[in-house]
Formats: C-alpha cells, sequence, structure tokens
C-alpha cells in the first residue's frame, strides 16, 4: 500500500524520522479474540538490543572468517528495489505465469545458414547473451528445413520445429563443443566493450536436458544465478544490462531506458528484421515473483554480502574430521538438527536436505531502513571490519559520534559515524546496504532473553521448550536462522521441540485470493463461525495435511461441539430443575452405580490421555480422546440415566448421578480450557462460580486435573465396551432390516469371540435388552444357528495368482463346508487346499466368508462379533411399538408448546380399535413417560388443547392433541 501511495519510484522518495512506537492494537486485539493468553513481553525488530545482538552475532561469523563481500547474479524484485536470497524465493517465491517465449537462431561461424536452434522464456536476456550450452552427452540432430541447417537435441525435434524438415545427420553434443556463433545483439555498444563476440562458442554443461526447448541453453551470465557459476567455471565475462529497477542501463542502444518487462514485442522484432526469430509461442511456467509484492523478479549482477556455509564434503558427516568440522557451518548446524525433536519427523530429514544443498547465506538487502548492517567497509583499501557492539563502535569512532548519540543503530544517524582503517588509515564509512530480516527474526532467543546483560538469566529460559510454524517455508527461513545464529553463537540448539503445520486454504482446495470470491477474513470468521470453531478446526486437524478452512468444515466442528453442550444443557437444566448442590453430601464412588463408576473411569482415562498427549505435543490426538468421551458420555451415560434425573423424590442415586454428571462436566472444562477458551470459561462460571465465590475467578486459573489410577476400572470398561459393541451391532441389524428402534423385537442371538464376554451383559442385561429394544437375548455357540455360511474367492487377487489354475481352485473350494473353512481361516489365517495332486494355500484377505441371514434374522458382523435379531413382531409387539411411537410424538408436542420439563399435562388421542387397545394396556406406561395425568380417547377439540397434531402411525390415522394440566 505504501508503494501505491508513493508512486513510480518509492525508493527515491523515502525519508525516515524514526520509530515513533509499535503499532500492536490490531495484533493485540486478534490475539484476544483467539482467545490466546496475553503474556506481554513483545519485541519489535527495531529495538536496540535486537540490533546490537546482531551485531554480536555479525562479529562473531566475521572472526571466524565466515563473513564476505560477494559478486552473485540475485533473484532482483524491481518494485522492492532489493535482492531475495534463496531462503525467500525457495519457499513462497513461484507462480504459475505464462509468458512469450521464443525459438531463434544463432548462426554459426564459417558454415553458410547454419544455426544452432535456441529457446528462451526471457528474451530480456538475450542482450547479454555470451554463450550456448549442450549437453556433452545428448544426441544432436542436423536437420534441413527451407534455407537453414538446424542443430537441436533429438528430443525436442518434434516439439520445436514446425512444417516439414530433413534429418541430415546425428552427432553427440561433445562434438559441438567449442563452435563458433553470432550472437544475437552483438552491435550493443555494452556488448563490444565487454569483448563478448570474441567468447561466443558452445560450451558442455550437465545440467542440459531435453524436457523443454531445444538441448541448447542460451547463456547470459549476468542474468541468471547458473549461468554465472558456469561462465565462472570457463572463463566468460558477464553483462549485467539491468538497474535496481529493472531499466536497461547505458551502452545497450535503443534499450537504454527501457523496463527489461516491456521490451519482448521489440526484441521479437529485432530478431526477425535480423532474419535471426525462428517462432514465438505463449508458455506457462514456474517463474519466481517477490514474496512481498508479487512482482516478477529478473536476475540482476550485484554485490552482496554473505555468511559462508562451508564446503560440501563427499563423505558421510559423520566422518568428518573435527578440523573440517569446525571450519563449516553448514556442518555445525547439522549436528544441532540432530539434538532436536522434529515433529512431523520428516522436518528432520527435511532440514538436514536444506542444509546439505543451500548456498552461503545472503544477509544484505539495498533497502534504507531496516537492520543497519554493522560493516565499515575502507573505498581506499577495500578491508573491511565488523562492529559488534555499541561500546565497540563508540571506542573505534573517529568522526559522528555525537551525530549518533541517542538515536537507534539506524539510518541517517548511524551513518555519520567514521572509524579509522587499520590497514591504510583512512576514514571508513559503513556500508549502505541493511540486514535480511531472517536476522532479525533468528536473533529472538538472544535479543529477548538479555543475553548481552545478563547471561544467569538468559541460561534460566534458553533453549525454548517448543516452537511452531508452517514448515513449507520456515524450514529454510525461520528455523534455518534460528539455527545457524545459536550455532554461531552457543553452539546449542535454540529449541528442543518444533511443531510443523501446513497450509491453510480455501474449502474448495485453492489459496485464499479475494478475487476468487474464496477469502475469509479473521473477523468474519470469528464472528459467522466463533473462534472456538477455529480452534478446534486447528486442534483437530493433521498439521501434516493442508487445512481446507471454509464454513461447511465449521459446521462439522459445531456439529462435534454440540453435542458436548447438549450434555451441559441436560444437566443444567435438571441441577435449576431439583434446586441441587452436588457439592454437598457426596456419595462415595464405591456407593455408586456401574453406570456411574464406569463413566468415572472413562473421565479419568481421558485426563490421563489428554495429558499425555499435550506433553507430546499432539492436540490432534486429544481431541480425538475429547470426542470419543462426550460420545461416550451423552449416547451412553445420558442415555442410561435419564429416569435417574426424572424420578420425582430425591435419594442417593439420583444425588449420585447429579454428582457424576456434575464432576465430569467440571473436569472437562478444566481440561478443555487451551483448547475452547471461550466455551470452557462460560461453562466453568456457571457450574462453578455460580455455586462458589471463593472458586479460582477463571477456568485458566484453575489446577490441571490430576488422574486418580484407583478410579480406571480396567475390568469395568471392558464390560460396558462389550456391550456398547452388541449394542452397536444390534441397532446395525435394525437397519440392515428396516425396522425402527422404537418396534421391540422378540430375541438378541450373539456370538462371541470368548466365553468370558458373556459375563458383562448377563450382568448389564437390563442395558443392553433396553438399547436394542428387545425382550431377550441368547448367547449361541454356532453361528450357523442364525446363518448360512457362503465362501467367495477374490478374482482380483487369486486370479494373478493362479493364473489358469484358478477356475479349478475355485470349484474345489466351493466344495468345502463353509463353517470348518471358516473355522481354520480364523485360526491359521490362511487355507491350503489341495487340487489334482497339488497343495495352494489361501490366505485370509483372499477369500471372503459372507454371511447369509437365514429366514426370520436380521444380522450384524464385525470381527469375531456377530448379533442376529429375530424380525418376527407378534401383535402384542407391534403394540408396544405404536404405544413408543405415541410417546415420541406426545414429546415433540411438549417441545412445540414450549412446556418446561415439568408441567404435567393431559393427553387427548383418536385413532380407532387399534389405539384404543395401546391405551388400555399401555397407558401407564405413556403418562409415565409423559407426564400425563390424564389420557382421554377421543378427537380433540382445537379450543380445549394448546397443540394438536394428525399422523399416521404403523398404517393407523391417529389424532393427538395436548394441554397443559392446571
Amino acid at each position: 500500500e505504501l508503494h501505491d501511495k508513493l508512486g513510480e519510484n518509492p525508493q527515491e522518495m523515502i525519508t525516515v524520522q524514526g520509530p515513533q512506537g509499535p503499532v500492536t492494537g490490531t495484533v493485540e486485539e486478534i490475539v484476544g479474540l483467539l482467545g490466546t493468553p496475553q503474556l506481554g513481553g513483545s519485541y519489535f525488530t527495531f529495538s536496540l538490543e535486537n540490533n546490537y545482538q546482531i551485531w554480536m552475532f555479525l562479529k562473531k561469523c566475521w572472526e571466524r572468517g565466515w563473513l564476505y563481500k560477494g559478486t552473485d547474479v540475485m533473484p532482483w524484485c524491481t518494485r522492492c528495489g532489493t535482492g531475495i536470497s534463496q531462503h525467500e524465493i525457495a519457499t513462497e517465491g513461484y507462480q504459475e505465469l505464462t509468458h512469450p517465449s521464443v525459438y531463434l537462431r544463432f548462426p554459426l561461424r564459417s558454415r553458410d545458414h547454419e544455426a544452432l536452434l535456441v529457446w528462451t522464456t526471457t528474451p530480456w536476456t538475450l542482450t547479454s547473451n555470451v554463450a550456448a550450452a549442450v549437453g556433452e552427452d545428448l544426441i544432436y540432430l542436423k536437420v534441413r528445413q527451407g534455407e537453414w541447417t538446424y542443430y537441436l537435441s533429438k528430443g525436442t525435434l518434434a516439439r520445436a520445429l514446425r512444417g516439414d524438415y530433413e534429418v541430415l545427420g546425428e552427432l553427440r553434443g561433445r562434438e559441438m563443443v567449442g563452435w563458433e556463433y553470432e550472437g544475437p545483439f552483438d552491435e550493443l555498444p555494452a556488448v563490444q566493450e565487454a569483448g563478448v563476440p570474441r567468447h561466443h562458442r558452445v560450451i558442455p554443461w550437465e545440467e542440459v536436458g531435453e524436457e523443454e526447448g531445444t538441448g541448447i541453453v542460451h547463456i547470459a551470465p549476468g542474468c541468471g544465478a547458473e549461468d554465472f557459476q558456469l561462465a565462472k567455471e570457463h572463463g566468460l565475462p558477464a553483462i549485467a544490462p539491468l538497474d535496481e529497477d529493472g531499466i536497461y542501463i547505458e551502452g545497450f542502444g535503443w534499450l537504454t531506458g527501457r523496463s527489461a518487462d516491456q521490451v519482448s514485442d521489440e526484441i521479437f522484432k529485432s530478431l526477425e528484421e535480423k532474419g535471426l526469430l525462428y517462432r514465438i509461442e505463449d508458455y506457462t511456467h514456474r517463474y519466481p515473483v517477490c514474496w512481498r509484492c508479487g512482482t516478477e523478479l529478473v536476475f540482476r549482477l550485484v554485490d552482496e554480502w554473505f555468511i559462508k556455509m562451508g564446503p560440501i564434503y563427499d563423505k558421510p558427516r559423520e566422518e568428518l574430521t573435527p578440523e573440517e568440522k569446525s571450519g563449516s557451518l553448514r556442518y555445525q548446524i547439522m549436528d544441532i538438527v540432530d539434538q532436536i525433536r522434529w515433529i512431523p519427523g520428516f522436518g528432520h530429514e527435511r532440514e538436514l536436505d536444506w542444509l546439505r544443498n543451500m548456498h552461503d547465506w545472503m544477509i544484505s538487502k539495498k533497502r534504507y531502513w531496516g537492520l543497519a548492517l554493522p560493516i565499515w567497509e575502507c573505498r581506499e583499501c577495500g578491508h573491511f571490519e565488523v562492529i559488534g557492539s555499541e561500546e565497540e563502535l563508540q571506542a573505534r569512532a573517529v568522526e559522528g559520534w555525537e551525530e549518533f548519540e541517542g538515536h537507534t543503530p539506524h539510518r541517517p544517524w548511524i551513518d555519520a559515524v567514521k572509524i579509522q582503517c587499520p590497514e591504510c588509515g583512512a576514514k571508513v564509512g559503513r556500508i549502505p546496504d541493511v540486514g535480511n530480516p531472517w536476522l532479525d527474526a533468528g536473533i529472538v532467543p538472544f535479543s529477548t532473553l538479555r543475553y548481552r546483560t545478563d547471561r544467569s538469566y538468559w541460561e534460566q529460559w534458553f533453549p525454548a521448550d517448543f516452537i511452531t510454524e508452517s514448515f513449507p517455508g520456515q524450514f529454510r527461513n525461520w528455523f534455518y536462522s534460528l539455527l545457524a545464529m545459536s550455532t554461531v553463537l552457543e553452539g546449542k540448539p535454540p529449541f528442543k521441540t518444533v511443531l510443523g503445520y501446513a497450509t491453510l486454504l480455501a474449502e474448495d482446495g485453492r489459496p485464499m485470493h479475494k478475487s476468487w470470491g474464496n477469502a475469509i477474513e479473521f473477523d468474519e470468521a470469528a464472528d459467522r463461525m466463533g473462534v472456538d470453531v477455529m480452534r478446534w478446526m486447528f486442534l483437530s486437524h493433521d498439521p501434516e495435511r493442508n487445512l481446507l478452512f471454509g464454513y461447511g468444515p465449521a459446521g462439522e466442528i459445531k456439529r462435534k461441539l454440540l453435542t458436548l453442550w447438549n450434555v451441559y444443557s441436560f444437566y443444567v437444566t435438571y441441577a435449576n430443575i431439583d434446586r441441587v448442590d452436588p457439592r454437598e453430601d457426596p456419595v462415595p464412588v464405591e456407593e455408586r452405580s456401574l453406570l456411574d463408576r464406569w463413566v468415572l473411569a472413562e473421565l479419568h482415562l481421558l485426563i490421563r490421555d489428554v495429558t499425555a498427549a499435550l506433553e507430546d505435543y499432539d492436540p490432534e490426538s486429544a481431541t480425538r480422546c475429547f470426542e470419543a468421551f462426550w460420545d461416550k458420555l451423552s449416547n451412553w451415560w445420558v442415555r442410561r440415566s435419564r429416569r435417574r434425573f426424572w424420578k420425582g423424590e430425591a435419594g442417593p442415586d439420583k444425588l449420585a448421578a447429579h454428582q457424576t454428571l456434575y464432576e465430569c462436566l467440571v473436569t472437562l472444562v478444566k481440561l478443555l480450557a487451551p483448547f475452547l477458551p471461550f466455551l470452557a470459561e462460560e461453562m466453568y462460571q456457571n457450574l462453578v462460580r455460580s455455586l462458589d465465590k471463593e472458586a479460582p475467578e477463571s477456568v485458566h486459573h484453575c489446577d490441571w486435573p490430576e488422574v486418580k489410577p484407583e478410579l480406571i476400572d480396567e475390568w469395568l470398561l471392558s464390560w460396558v465396551a462389550t456391550v456398547r459393541r452388541v449394542v452397536g451391532l444390534g441397532r446395525a441389524a435394525r437397519n440392515a432390516a428396516g425396522i425402527k428402534i422404537r418396534q421391540p423385537l422378540p430375541e438378541l442371538l450373539i456370538k462371541l469371540p470368548r466365553e468370558e464376554d458373556e459375563e458383562p451383559l448377563q450382568v448389564l442385561a437390563q442395558d443392553l435388552l433396553e438399547e436394542v429394544n428387545v425382550k431377550g437375548f441368547k448367547v449361541i455357540e454356532d453361528e450357523t444357528e442364525v446363518v448360512d455360511l457362503r465362501l467367495n474367492l477374490l478374482p482380483d487377487k487369486l486370479g494373478p495368482k493362479f493364473g489358469e489354475r484358478f477356475p479349478f481352485i475355485k470349484a474345489a473350494v466351493e466344495q468345502l463346508d463353509p463353517a470348518a473353512t471358516a473355522r481354520e481361516l480364523q485360526e491359521h489365517g490362511a487355507l491350503r487346499i489341495t487340487v489334482d495332486g497339488q497343495t495352494y494355500t489361501i490366505l485370509a484377505d483372499e477369500l471372503e466368508v459372507e454371511r447369509l441371514p437365514r429366514e426370520g434374522y436380521t444380522i450384524a458382523a464385525e470381527d469375531e462379533y456377530l448379533v442376529a435379531l429375530r424380525t418376527e413382531i407378534t401383535p402384542e409387539l407391534k403394540m408396544e411399538g405404536l404405544a413408543r411411537e405415541l410417546v415420541r410424538h406426545i414429546q415433540e408436542m411438549r417441545k412445540e408448546a414450549d412446556l418446561d420439563l415439568t408441567d404435567r399435562i393431559v393427553t387427548y388421542c383418536e385413532g380407532g380399535e387399534a389405539v384404543k387397545d395401546v391405551l388400555q394396556i399401555h397407558g401407564d406406561y405413556i403418562k409415565r413417560e409423559t407426564l400425563s395425568l390424564e389420557l382421554v380417547e377421543g378427537e380433540p377439540e382445537r379450543a380445549e388443547v394448546d397443540q394438536v397434531k394428525t399422523l399416521k402411525l404403523n398404517g393407523h390415522l391417529v389424532k393427538l392433541g395436548i394441554r397443559k394440566a392446571t
């Protein structure tokens, strides 16, 4: 935005008044909205301590011979007017862009109408062409087309040429090395002055391939990093055509003063006029852009300052000598990386891979404001020195200290200070460059912890226990800068554990962009979906995968959290009805029901597992534990305990129910506080502070819950798990037959994997019968009582395995006893069968044992469990099912009438003889479940009731009405 306000040349219009104080309002507001503790201690990169600590770091690098000034071709942003380091371009620096590419001729000297066919996507660099590179082992073709004869690689022929052509011969790239050619812009003064025409020749390069282009690469050493390195190997000159704004400098004729990104058409026209243009085509590729402003980068030959990483040795790291390691920052950092825990685990190797392949660290920027690099370079003799502190600068200053004193070490004040060159005695000024911003980020473990002034304080806090950032880029940026600076200053890891996470994308899987209509502002998301929903979305996601953020995924999270909220609402409702204080007269745990003791065991398992997950930096696992617990709490404990809360009279069991649920909820909110700070606080204030004003003021002030191992009853947990598993299969069997849960069935038959699994079914029989809604159950030993077995070979696996023998083996298997075969597979994991004297082995996952329910049954199976429901529905069972349906609809009418849970009603019902019989036989049940004081047979009159409904139940037309009893 500042660039847009300043206009065309913002670099020329910058003035500095100095920092007027940090702008933190928006950041602190967002931090607060996110529910993140505001611990204070924000640091700012322009602070004195931050700057002088970096000075200390750079001084140590210089003392070790690692700091140097180098000339290199660097990615350059013409809008920002600065170079972009390898770290920055390797992370956020590429986009899919389309540019005009050009195929052109480099005419060969002394060969009439013979030319190298060359291709480039950066036409502006052709002004600086010096050489053409080939792959020595690639096969090249000599091809005649019209009046020209071209040389290009065999693998690119069909893609590169257009029209008819004749192949005249082929040769290896090494045979072309040394060929001389005429350059496309040799007439330009800058090209002539550099003596480039005499260097135009073919050179070998192992990086030349055939994936694109012609297999002959145009080399412009002043416009490409790899070109520059290759030119140094071959002793070739480099021409740098652009200034810092991307404008052609003097010496480039008609191009001088023109912007490199606006001359493609003119260059194509010039090539055509010279007879060098072959063809033009648009080309889409990944091209580097500025990570700050999005401007397409150019590559410029510039002087920058670097920290030397050291050589790369062709041997394992453990074989390096101490001398080799001591001279290499690269390998020293690698050793530090090994001492850190990386989450996900691949982060460790990714960081090492970056270190193995990275170039020297460019630490300078051609900017005005920022970290003033403490490098004083003598213009007379070239010697430079690094100042490591303000005290050293004052001691060395021979001019300008009074003007600087009292200011921060930034331009313009720092530039007033001169020192004396120890080599030639001249007055020396500071270089104009500022520091790479990752220096500011990497020094944090030192500058914020008084490393320079209070080393004992620093030792109390260093290293950090944990840091986290998005891993796509930070391996090369923040993580790296932290590691490098800590290695130089202390030779120790700056942190113990690092969690890297993937990228946040829009719900449609694309990056968020306003122009695409898929961007969501933070304030909008916080308002529409809620911050706690956002937090749960982040925390419950696998950090290794990209997170698709949007209102659809938020809706899924809300549904999960609603289960917890409904349990909380259930408790609050009945606690207010009963006016109970759950803290009074606590019922001893050992005197509570099996159901209560089970859920308390689950609660303390939750405390144990969530604590372990957080200590292991694994919030995703913790969220799964929470969701599993409140599912059990809601869909088992509350379901099985409702009637305990409905009891009119108070008693030990009802009190135990209140106390058990209260303990679960209060413990839950304490565990959830770091995850759902706002929801947890809301629940805590209502559950705890409303009863006890002496309790901690906030849930975030409470102690973390402690596990009581004695309450984790393993056998009870196992028992309930077995019963719930059978119940789940029973419901699945109902769904398979399309029989509603409210319709009672006569019997549930169960086959168990172990004899001992029957005991919990007998002890918890009431839970089992009511939840599956059957009149009885029986454990069977032989599943063939209720199913027929069929063996199905899987042809996609066994066809390739047995080939032409498969049909014979299939026929033999079909003759086997299915039950005996199933047992053999279960016991041995494989089936051995002999066909025509040869034995074949069929594995368990190559053969399916299909279970077909016998007539009158519906089944469900999982692992070694099988359940079967007898589906016969007698008139008595049908009548009971109708009674349950009536109860459900009357309960819905109570809600629609907005009645309190304790309100009594009068119910009217008309539905013919069948419904009349139901009311006579099951009337007491209906009244008890719906709090009906009276069931009135007959059609309800609209004037007499608060709610009326007409519906069809089991083929009967039924009219219902209710009114609040007076």
